[in-house]
């Protein structure tokens, strides 16, 4: 992270506590001073504005500033007028010293607790002319004058607010003594910059402090965010503010939330349209390959009916016993296809579920009796030798007539592979669980790579897809079909001398 919110944040508060504290002593050192000189003047004016007041009701009563001061003291009550507060307090709070000399009687009344020589050498300084100081006129107005006076044998500057009352015959001489204000600013200054560095340290160590408790729920935001990019919707936010942050917290819980369903929903909508797809791909391959071993399976048997059905009508089998001949081969042929159309439709209707099962209660082991015995004669031909293990009574649950199916279609696919001593075991048992019938014959093994796909259509260890046993390749997809309408396993696997198969069934429930 180059620029942290948590660093700008505390960088703008640093640089703005230097700027207020840089502005602050700037306008102390050039600003103060006049200030603090304006603040004076405006005592002094206002000074002015109440003693002529008096002095006006002193006219009014026919008496001069100072005798009306010396009268408003009453000795019966030893305390003092209002009058008299009223210059105790203006000296006493602003430090004003005050002369003030009735022209007419040349009475003074000096009321001050500071120099009142001094006070007397600057009224004749300045009413009189007598070596009058250096001064500077701040104000001007009808009957006095506001300076600033530099005297150079205490060197200090006062103001010096002096002229004549409205009554036109009381001079006055009002005056301030001024600190020395740069000394002062300077100071205040040092002051200030002392104070505003431990301020700025405290106030930086402050917003660090606050900024981090600020921006660790937002970088929390930040590191869900960077998950839920990566599709963990697990993450939540787990802050408890309920300022702005959290708000945006819980907004960002519900959209992950949001996003976790609606992202579930597309991919369970994605995997279903891929399971379409490949089953769309797995019924063209089907077809194309169902086409190819159709045309290849009929074609022999559409050739050699052809053939002989041309010979007989060119003549070519005049005696009865070669017409015989023809006529078996023609019927023959014609019987293998009809066979291998039934098992087609059969096999279809059974991989679109068009065939409906009819659960039934039967004896296992007396159907498949029944079946060995319905193939004696097959039995005798291919010179076979089948034996049951009977295992007693097992009652199953499921369709009969197509579980007569499976046991004859494995009987038959036995009998076709057939070697060596030319056994072929039955066998039925009951596990506990499920029945198991297992058809092993005795013969070469099947490759192992060519195990799964004994269940496929037309597919024949033999590659040639020679006619030695007459099969279509059909008899184990219809097996493979009737099991899985059942919900039930089938299977085949080699075994020490031949090869097995086997299938499971439902027992019969009490």
């Amino acid at each position: 992270m180059k620029h942290s919110i948590q660093l700008r944040i505390a960088m703008i508060f640093v640089g703005l506590m230097a700027f207020v504290l840089i502005s602050t002593w700037c306008v102390n050192n050039w600003f103060l001073e006049g200030f603090y000189t304006r603040d004076k003047v405006y005592i002094l004016e206002n000074a002015y504005a109440q003693i002529d007041q008096v002095v006006a009701e002193a006219n009014k009563e026919g008496k001069s500033i100072i005798h009306y001061y010396r009268d408003s003291y009453d000795p019966d009550y030893n305390q003092e007028s209002p009058v008299q507060k009223m210059f105790r307090v203006m000296g006493e709070k602003y430090n004003l010293m005050m002369v003030l000399i009735d022209s007419t009687t040349d009475e003074a009344l000096i009321s001050t607790t500071g120099d009142q020589q001094f006070l007397k050498n600057r009224v004749d300084a300045y009413i009189f002319g007598k070596n009058p100081p250096k001064a500077n006129v701040l104000k001007k107005h009808d009957n006095y004058i506001v300076q600033k006076t530099y005297d150079s044998r205490s060197d200090s500057y006062y103001l010096d607010s002096w002229g004549y009352f409205s009554d036109n015959k009381t001079i006055f001489l009002i005056s301030i003594p001024l600190a020395s204000v740069r000394e002062s600013v300077m100071l205040a200054n040092r002051f200030l910059a002392y104070v505003g560095f431990v301020a700025l340290l405290i106030g930086s160590l402050f917003i660090y402090v606050t900024t981090r408790r600020i921006t660790s729920p937002i970088l929390q935001l930040a590191n869900l965010s960077e998950k839920m990019s990566a599709l963990d919707f697990d993450a939540k936010y787990t802050g408890t503010e309920e300022d702005e942050v959290g708000v945006l917290g819980n907004s960002m819980n519900q959209l992950s939330d949001t996003l976790k369903d609606t992202i579930g929903q597309l991919r369970a909508a994605n995997e279903k349209l891929q399971k379409d797809i490949d089953e769309k791909v797995k019924i063209d391959e089907m077809r194309k390959d169902f086409i190819a071993n159709v045309s290849h399976e009929l074609k022999t048997p559409i050739a050699l009916i052809q053939g002989y059905a041309e010979g007989l009508t060119e003549g070519m089998a005049e005696d009865p016993e070669s017409r015989d001949y023809y006529c078996e081969v023609i019927v023959d042929e014609a019987g293998k296809m009809n066979t291998m159309v039934r098992q087609l439709l059969n096999l279809t209707e059974l991989e679109f579920g068009n065939d409906r099962l009819n659960q039934d209660r039967f004896d296992l082991t007396e159907l498949i009796r029944g079946v060995i015995n319905s193939a004696g004669i097959l039995i005798q031909q291919k010179n076979a030798n089948v034996k049951l293990k009977d295992c007693g009574s097992i009652l199953v649950s499921a369709d009969e007539f197509k579980i007569e199916e499976v046991i004859t279609n494995y009987l038959n696919n036995a009998l076709n592979h057939l070697s060596g001593d030319r056994e072929i075991v039955i066998t039925a048992e009951d596990n506990g669980t499920e029945a198991l019938v297992t058809v092993f014959n005795t013969g070469q093994k099947i490759p192992e790579e060519d195990l799964p796909k004994l269940w496929s259509k037309f597919f024949k260890v033999d590659k040639a897809h020679t006619r030695e046993y007459g099969g279509s390749g059909i008899g184990l997809s219809i097996v493979k079909a009737i099991m899985d309408s059942h919900g039930k396993e089938c299977g085949v696997r080699n075994v020490e001398g031949g090869v097995e198969f086997w299938f499971t069934l439902d027992l019969q429930k009490e």
